[in-house]
């Protein structure tokens, strides 16, 4: 970064004075211009700092979208407290372990949370000042996301807004983003690309819609002529079915969870939309590699501002997007090497086109008769079969071969699938090694719910087997 980018104002009042009476953020009722916005987070700003919360202070923030928690976002930024946003849907033991541990003074919530020792915030999102923005420093601490990790445990990820910033450049050099275009606001704000959203926007003067709670996907698309949106394949498959989708206003469709089934991406050449697919991860503030959605299951070229080199099969990462480290009850810790490099955990390749290939993660590998079986691998192979969407692959104990192969389905296909084990394996026998092919198949439990683009392995699991029982 420059000394002059490490020194500026935030970029919503970049835009205030650029876009003044542009669309900032699109709510269901209302419409909120960056000229509003930037007042609105600046009277935030003051009142933040007039309750006590101080520069480096983590402030939880406990809810779903809304234009509350983007304006608290925001207003971190402007006073360089660390918005630490928790999903509203964890138990209340599991909110308050997250506010001892990481020693939380200070909380809102949009609903009844019980504080413990921290401050439950009262604070006024209508109130508007007159003033002129402040230079901040854009390399200091500026938010947190949390992650799991193979143990499940949440890991605190420490972003600045420089992070976001390199970020959010190295995405709109390959997906067109312009002045008064419009993101959906798809993901949550605890989720690394819910803040990616938010940042792209800012810097390019567009608008970002928060959804709408009583419209289908398909109808706020046409109503709010969407430009842009964040996706997985599951929410694209019932959209493209739709026979009375309006789908002319899309300019990029962004689709996370692996690979796209073939009947998606036939769909989508057939109507011209540009569909992109990346590898990202949250220790890098969102993607990583992007591009064009193939049928391969590629994941695109490497985006400017980042580093990626794979040693051994697996992926290592670094650059201007590398997150600033975890943060703990005594600072911020970084899990790196001499070098700088982050160890991803995922596995991959270049392939002969100069698009990575994910082939899965260290942690979900098993081995089976001796044989290493990469799940994503067959999930993979599984996902060009015309009538399945998504599929999860685990290992089955077995008394012979120690564990074998199944998989859970999602699709057309479950209302057969008793019928089309066979069909299946034939299908896969010239995609992958036979010891690699299911042995059992399983409907997708529709219990199982998904927020934000990576599907939680563990849990769709677990909803299987109880569903089985």
């Amino acid at each position: 970064m420059t000394e002059l980018k490490a020194c500026m104002v935030s970029p919503i009042h970049s835009a205030a004075v650029l876009s003044s009476e542009r669309v900032a953020i699109k709510l269901p009722d209302e419409q909120i211009s960056y000229k509003d916005l930037s007042q609105r987070v600046m009277a935030l700003s003051k009142q933040l700092t007039d309750l006590g919360v101080n520069e480096g202070e983590p402030l939880a923030c406990i809810s779903s979208n809304n234009l509350e928690m983007i304006c608290l976002y925001w207003a971190c930024i402007e006073i360089g407290a660390i918005f630490f946003p928790i999903s509203p849907r964890f138990p209340q033991a599991q909110i308050q372990s997250l506010i001892d541990s990481h020693n939380i003074r200070y909380l809102w919530s949009d609903s009844a949370i019980a504080p413990g020792q921290s401050q439950a915030l009262k604070l006024n999102f209508a109130g508007s000042v007159v003033d002129t923005p402040k230079p901040l420093d854009i390399n200091r601490p500026a938010n947190v996301i949390l992650t799991s990790g193979s143990s499940g445990t949440p890991k605190a990820a420490v972003h600045s807004l420089s992070n976001h910033i390199a970020n959010a450049e190295g995405s709109l050099s390959t997906i067109d983003l312009e002045e008064g275009d419009s993101w959906l606001l798809s993901l949550p704000l605890f989720h690394i690309g819910g803040l990616a959203i938010l940042n792209r926007c800012a810097l390019k003067g567009a608008t970002v819609v928060i959804p709408h709670p009583e419209r289908s996907l398909t109808v706020q698309i046409e109503q709010d002529k969407l430009t842009h949106i964040s996706l997985v394949p599951a929410q694209l498959a019932p959209i493209l079915a739709a026979p009375d989708a309006n789908l002319h206003s899309i300019k990029a469709l962004l689709l996370g969870g692996g690979a796209i089934s073939v009947d998606l991406l036939t769909e989508l050449k057939h109507r011209n939309i540009a569909c992109f697919t990346s590898y990202g991860m949250t220790e890098m503030g969102s993607q990583i590699t992007t591009g064009p959605a193939l049928a391969d299951g590629s994941s695109g070229k490497l985006l400017p501002n980042r580093e990626l080199k794979i040693i051994d099969g697996v992926i290592w990462v670094r650059g201007e997007t590398l997150f600033m480290g975890y943060l703990s009850h005594d600072g911020i810790h970084k899990e790196l090497d001499n070098d700088g490099w982050f160890y991803t955990k995922d596995r991959g390749e270049w392939d002969a086109n100069g698009n990575l290939k994910i082939l899965g993660r260290v942690d979900n590998m098993f081995i089976s008769g001796g044989e290493n079986v990469q799940p994503e691998e067959i999930e993979a192979a599984l996902k060009q079969h015309p009538q399945i969407n998504e599929a999860i692959v685990f290992a089955e104990p077995d008394s012979r071969f120690g564990y074998l192969p199944a998989a859970i389905v999602r699709g057309d296909i479950v209302k057969q699938l008793a019928e089309k084990t066979a069909e299946l394996d034939d299908y896969l026998s010239d995609k992958i090694a036979r010891f690699k092919r299911p042995r059992h198949y399983y409907a997708w439990p529709e219990s199982a719910t998904q927020t934000g683009l990576k599907i939680n392995r563990s849990t769709i699991i677990e909803a299987m087997k109880a569903a089985k029982t």
